[in-house]
C-alpha cells in the first residue's frame, strides 16, 4: 500500500523552474505572434513568473536566457525577484543568434569565432556569480549541413576544448548542464546530437558537468525514460527541459501530447533517486497561440499530476511481480497508478500549502491578465532575440 501522507509530503517539496522566455512573444519559423500584456523587460517577466509561483506553490525559480535577459545590474535583478517571492535559476547561454555563428560557435573552424563564443559562456558564469545561480545551461546549434563541410572529429576536439575552459571557470557549487538535440538547425551532423555524446563530454569534464534531457529532442519512438534511468544510475542526470511534441521539437506544453510518457519518466526519476534538488526540473516551452501565464500554470500542474501518479506506484507490489516474472501483474501495478485521478489529492496538497486548490481558476479570478494588458502599453515587447 502507498503511504498517502508520504506522497503529499513529497509533492510539497516539488520545484519546477519556469523559463523567462516563455513569458515573451514567440511563434513559428515563419511568424512571431504578439499578445497584449506581454512583458517588455526581464523585470516584467519576473512579475509574471511570480504569479505562476503564487498560484501553484511549486515554481520558485526563473531561468534566464542571455542575451535575451541582459540587464546592467544582475544582483539588482536577483533582489527584484526575491522581493516578488521567486529566485533566479539557471543561466542559459545563446550562441545561435549571431551572424558569426553561421558555421558554428565553439565548434566553428575559425578560432576567432570560437574565442567569441567561449567568451560569451564565461560571461554567463560571471552572471551566475552575481545572481547566485547554480546551473549554466548549454545548448549548441553547432553542426553541418553537407558531407565534407567540416571535419567531424575536429569539431568534437574544438567542443571539448571550449567546454573544458568554461568548466574550469565554474565556482564552488556551480554546475554545467549540457543539452543535446537530434537535429536542427544542422541537417547532416549535429555536434551534440544525443545523450551519449553529451555524457561522454560530461564524463571527461568531471563531477560538475551533467547531462540535461529535453523531452522534445529525440527521434520518434525513443525510450526517454531509459535514458533517464541510465543517467541517474551513472550520477550524470543534471536536469530536464520539459515540453511536449508530436513530430519534432515542437515545444508544446509538457504532457500535452503524451502524458503517459511524462508519467513513465517521472517514475524512473523517483525510482532512481532523482526527485531531489540535485536534478533540475525546468519547463522549456513557447506558447505561440495560447495565453502565456495560464499555459505555464497548466504545464506546472501537468508535471505535478505525472509526479503524483508516479509516487502512487506500489513499488513493493511492482518488485514482487517483477521478481516472479508476472509480466501482466507488473504492468497492471504501473497502469493502476497512472489511471488514478490525482486532481483531488493535489487540491488537498495546495490547500494544505495555503493555496487555492484550482490554480487556473484562481489566476483567472485574480485580475492579473487584465491588469497587464492595461498597464503594459508602449515600449518593445520581449520575444525571441529580445
Amino acid at each position: 500500500m502507498t503511504d498517502l501522507a508520504a506522497v503529499k509530503a513529497a509533492l510539497k517539496t516539488q520545484a519546477v523552474e519556469t523559463p523567462s522566455w516563455a513569458y515573451g512573444n514567440s511563434g513559428t519559423r515563419f511568424k512571431v505572434f504578439a499578445q497584449a500584456g506581454v512583458p517588455r523587460s526581464p523585470w516584467e517577466k519576473l512579475e509574471d513568473a511570480a504569479q505562476v509561483h503564487a498560484f501553484t506553490g511549486v515554481a520558485p525559480t526563473v531561468a534566464l536566457h542571455i542575451p535575451w535577459d541582459t540587464v546592467e545590474d544582475y544582483a539588482a535583478l536577483a533582489k527584484y525577484a526575491e522581493e516578488r517571492g521567486v529566485r533566479l535559476g539557471a543561466v542559459n547561454s545563446n550562441t545561435f543568434q549571431d551572424d558569426d555563428y553561421k558555421l558554428g560557435s565553439i565548434c566553428h573552424p575559425d578560432a576567432a569565432v570560437r574565442r567569441k563564443a567561449v567568451g560569451h559562456l564565461l560571461r554567463c558564469v560571471d552572471i551566475m556569480d552575481a545572481t547566485g545561480s547554480r546551473d549554466l545551461k548549454l545548448w549548441f546549434a553547432d553542426g553541418t549541413n553537407y558531407p565534407g563541410q567540416d571535419d567531424v572529429r575536429a569539431r568534437q576536439d574544438r567542443l571539448a576544448e571550449g567546454l573544458a575552459e568554461v568548466y574550469a571557470r565554474l565556482g564552488e557549487g556551480q554546475r554545467m548542464l549540457l543539452e543535446y538535440k537530434l537535429f536542427e538547425p544542422a541537417f547532416y551532423t549535429t555536434d551534440v546530437p544525443d545523450w551519449g555524446t553529451a555524457y561522454a563530454h560530461c564524463l571527461k569534464l568531471g563531477d560538475k558537468a551533467r547531462v540535461v534531457v529535453d523531452t522534445g529532442h529525440h527521434a520518434p519512438g525513443t525510450n526517454i525514460e531509459f535514458i533517464v534511468a541510465l543517467l541517474l544510475r551513472e550520477g550524470k542526470l543534471g536536469g530536464f527541459d520539459f515540453n511536449s511534441r508530436f513530430y519534432a521539437d515542437d515545444d508544446l506544453m509538457v504532457g500535452a501530447a503524451d502524458p503517459f510518457q511524462l508519467f513513465r519518466i517521472m517514475y524512473e526519476v523517483i525510482r532512481g533517486g532523482g526527485f531531489t534538488a540535485d536534478v533540475a526540473f525546468m519547463l522549456d516551452q513557447c506558447h505561440n497561440i495560447e495565453a502565456k501565464i495560464p499555459a505555464i500554470i497548466r504545464s506546472v500542474m501537468n508535471v505535478q499530476e505525472a509526479t503524483a501518479k508516479a509516487l502512487l506506484v506500489d513499488r513493493a507490489a511492482l518488485a514482487e511481480a517483477q521478481a516472479s516474472g508476472d509480466v501482466l501483474g507488473a504492468n497492471a501495478v504501473l497502469m493502476d497508478a497512472y489511471n488514478t485521478d490525482v486532481r483531488a489529492l493535489l487540491g488537498e496538497v495546495r490547500q494544505e500549502l495555503g493555496l487555492d486548490p484550482d490554480p487556473m481558476g484562481a489566476y483567472a479570478r485574480s485580475g492579473w491578465a487584465e491588469r497587464i494588458v492595461a498597464e503594459r502599453v508602449g515600449g518593445e515587447q520581449a520575444g525571441w532575440g529580445a
